[in-house]
């Protein structure tokens, strides 16, 4: 069996999504300093990349709350 096929059957226990969004969430504290330090030098660049950075961690811990939602029952979107 091949590696996708393989990643495809795997599914994540709810303690290993809890921490992805444990480091996640860690990861924005990153970013949070990234932009206040771009704000007060004036860069522009940087502060792209950190404005980028922060819609990447928002997205995945968003995807990982989704992913707890769907095990608990709890689908607001579906009406279950």
């Amino acid at each position: 069996m091949n590696a996708i096929k393989k990643a495809r059957r795997y599914k994540k226990s709810k303690a290993s999504t809890y921490i992805s969004i444990g480091t996640s969430l860690f990861g924005a504290v990153s970013v949070v300093k990234q932009l206040r330090q771009a704000r007060s030098d004036k860069d522009t660049l940087v502060l792209a990349d950190a404005v980028v950075s922060a819609a990447a961690i928002t997205t995945g811990v968003l995807i990982l709350l989704r992913e707890l939602r769907n095990w608990s029952g709890d689908d607001v979107l579906t009406g279950d």
